[in-house]
């Protein structure tokens, strides 16, 4: 079974982690939401989580994709996370998908592995990108190898979509994507 790990750090955007956990496994990959801290962790608009393991737990290499949420301040307390840095120069060292969404594209920057990729993050945080050589786009999802990047919360889904299609296939995704009437509202 493919498997992706998610990390979930305070202050992470419930829009964003619910949509990439739920998408992913109505898609059949095993998702292994790794936290931070040991409790449940509160994200920036106070919804609790409680991840499935510690990130002291897993191993990359035991999983097909990093998979980063945005949210304020939680991208920020990602970036700081030396353990986050070096699972994500890892996985992208492996050549395994690494994807990315609102800010969090920034914690792929200070992993330095953005350079002349082209990517996108939260509208007005460009320089983020640019700060690790990372080519930004306004697109609303952008891939670039094995690496995506969304722009936030809205998008959500389809970031989600496109991280299922490349990990499992277009057509598992497009059957979820029905499911969910995401064809309905994005053509």
């Amino acid at each position: 079974m493919l498997s992706a790990i998610l990390f979930l750090a305070p202050g992470f955007e419930e829009i964003e982690t619910a949509t990439i956990v739920d998408v992913l496994r109505r898609c059949g990959v095993q998702v292994a939401i790794a936290g931070l801290e040991p409790h449940a962790i509160e994200g920036a608009h106070g919804m609790k989580f409680v991840s499935d393991t510690s990130i002291d737990d897993i191993a990359v290499k035991d999983f097909d994709a990093v998979v980063i949420p945005g949210g304020s301040p939680g991208y920020v307390n990602l970036r700081k996370d030396p353990r986050v840095l070096a699972m994500v120069k890892e996985a992208f060292g492996s050549n395994k998908l690494v994807a990315a969404i609102c800010a969090a594209p920034a914690v792929l920057s200070d992993a330095g592995i953005l350079r002349n990729r082209n990517c996108t993050i939260y509208p007005g945080m460009e320089i983020e990108l640019e700060k690790g050589g990372g080519k930004p786009s306004k697109d609303l999802v952008v891939e670039d190898g094995n690496i995506i990047t969304s722009q936030g919360p809205a998008t959500a889904l389809l970031f989600a979509l496109r991280v299922a299609e490349r990990l499992v296939d277009k057509k598992t995704a497009d059957v979820v994507r029905e499911k969910t009437l995401t064809n309905l509202v994005v053509k």
